[in-house]
C-alpha cells in the first residue's frame, strides 16, 4: 500500500518514488544508538520501500548510520539535544521534554512527515507524551497498548490488551479495548473474525468484579456489528491458548501478566540450559533434540514479536522493549512498517466508530456495514 504522506529531503525524493516513513527515537533504549540503527538495517534489508527519520544526537548518530550501506539515502538525521531516561517522571517529560529525541520523534507524526513512531524509551513518558500529542481518536476515553502473545493458535500468537498504558478501565473502556484488539486482531494477523475473551478470575458469568460483570454484556452487544465473536470470560491460562484470538483485560492486570510470563519463560529456559549440560549423556541428548530446542526458543524469544503498539490515538506508536537488541529493534520497525502498510490507523478509527458508547445512539458507518477490512 501507499505511503500517506511526504517523505523527509533525502530519502524518498532521491529515490523518486514514495515509501512509507518511521519515526525513530534513537537514545531511548538500554544498548544506545548503535543497537538501533544496527536494528534500522536489519530492517531496512526486509523492506525495500521504508526510509526512516532518526532522532537524536546527530554526531553520534551520522557515523552510525554512515556504516550502513542499506541506509545510504533512505535515512535523515534530526538533531535533539536531549533523551529521556528511564527515571525521568512523564509529567517533567511534558513540561520540560521539547529538546529530547522521543518529543522529536512523536512531533515528526504529529505533523505527517512519518507514518508511525517506534521508540525503545520510557513507557510511561512516551504514553503520556504520545497522548499529550496525537490526541486521543475520537470515541476513546482510555488508550491501551497491544501486544502479541504466543499461543497454540495456527497463526501463532494472539493479541493481549491493555499491558500497561493505563492501571484503571471501566466497563466502556474494556469495550474500546475489544474493538481496537478485533481492529489488530484483523489487520495484522489476517483473522476475518477474530475471537474475543474478557480476562477474569473464572469462565462463569456471575464471576468477577462489577465493571468486569457490565464489560461482558456490551461486549457481547456489540460482536454483530464489531463482526468479531465473543467466547464469554477467560482465565490466565486460557491467554496462550487457542480457544481466543484477542485477550481484554485492564492495564494493571495486563502488565502483571506480561512481566510474569517474561520471567517464567526466562526460568524455563535457564532450566532446560542447565538441565542440557549436566551429564553427557544430557549433552548428547541435547545434540539429538537441537532443532526442537531451536524452534521451542523461537517461538518464545521475546525479540521476534517485540513491540507494543499504542492503540487509540491519532497516530500510530510502537514501543520497543527498553533492553531489546537490533533483531528486537527490527521486529519492531517491522511492525511499525506493516501497520502503516496497511492504513492501520484509519481503519482502527472506523472500527472504533462502529459501535456507540454505551449511552449514545448511532450507526455503524458505510464501510463497517459492507465489511470493510477494519
Amino acid at each position: 500500500m501507499a505511503s500517506l504522506t511526504e517523505h523527509p529531503q533525502g530519502t524518498a525524493e532521491a529515490a523518486g518514488q514514495k515509501k512509507i516513513v518511521i519515526s525513530v527515537d534513537a537514545m531511548g533504549g538500554d544498548r544506545g544508538p548503535a543497537t538501533v540503527v544496527a536494528g534500522l538495517a536489519k530492517s531496512a534489508k526486509r523492506n525495500p520501500d521504508i526510509a526512516f527519520i532518526l532522532h537524536g544526537d546527530k554526531p553520534k548518530l551520522e557515523p552510525l548510520v554512515a556504516k550502513r550501506d542499506v541506509l545510504r539515502g533512505r535515512c535523515e538525521i534530526r538533531h535533539a539535544d536531549d533523551v529521556v531516561s528511564m527515571e525521568d517522571k512523564p509529567a517533567q517529560v511534558l513540561r520540560n521534554g521539547k529538546n529530547s529525541s522521543m518529543w522529536s520523534t512523536i512531533e515528526a507524526v504529529r505533523e505527517h512527515e512519518a507514518e508511525v513512531a517506534v521508540s525503545c524509551g520510557n513507557t510511561g513518558a512516551l504514553m503520556v507524551l504520545s497522548t499529550m500529542r496525537l490526541r486521543k481518536m475520537e470515541g476513546v476515553n482510555r488508550p491501551a497498548i497491544a501486544c502479541y502473545w504466543p499461543s497454540r493458535n495456527k497463526h501463532g500468537f494472539n493479541v493481549m490488551l491493555d499491558v500497561g498504558a493505563d492501571v484503571r478501565a471501566d466497563e466502556s473502556d474494556l469495550l474500546q479495548y475489544a474493538l481496537m484488539g478485533t481492529s489488530y486482531a484483523r489487520n495484522s494477523l489476517g483473522l476475518a473474525r477474530p475471537r474475543v475473551g474478557l480476562l477474569n478470575v473464572g469462565t462463569e458469568e456471575h464471576k468477577g468484579r462489577p465493571e468486569i460483570k457490565a464489560a461482558a454484556e456490551l461486549i457481547a452487544a456489540a460482536a454483530p456489528v464489531g463482526e468479531f465473536e465473543f467466547v464469554g470470560n477467560v482465565e490466565g491460562s486460557d491467554i496462550p491458548s487457542d480457544k481466543v484470538d484477542v485477550i481484554v483485560t485492564d492495564g494493571f492486570t495486563g502488565n502483571v501478566a506480561l512481566k510474569t510470563a517474561e520471567g517464567t519463560v526466562g526460568l524455563v529456559k535457564r532450566i532446560f540450559k542447565e538441565a542440557f549440560v549436566a551429564t553427557l549423556p544430557a549433552r548428547i541428548g541435547a545434540l539429538f533434540a537441537s532443532r526442537q530446542i531451536k524452534i521451542m526458543t523461537q517461538r518464545t524469544d521475546p525479540r521476534q514479536v517485540n513491540g507494543g503498539v499504542f492503540l487509540g490515538l491519532n497516530g500510530t506508536v510502537v514501543k520497543s522493549h527498553g533492553a531489546a537488541d537490533a533483531t528486537g529493534i527490527a521486529a519492531a520497525v517491522d511492525l511499525a512498517y506493516a501497520l502503516a502498510e496497511h492504513d492501520f490507523n484509519h481503519k482502527l478509527a472506523a472500527r472504533v466508530a462502529s459501535v456507540p458508547a454505551p449511552g449514545h445512539d448511532g450507526q455503524p458507518d458505510a464501510s463497517e456495514q459492507n465489511g470493510s477490512n477494519t
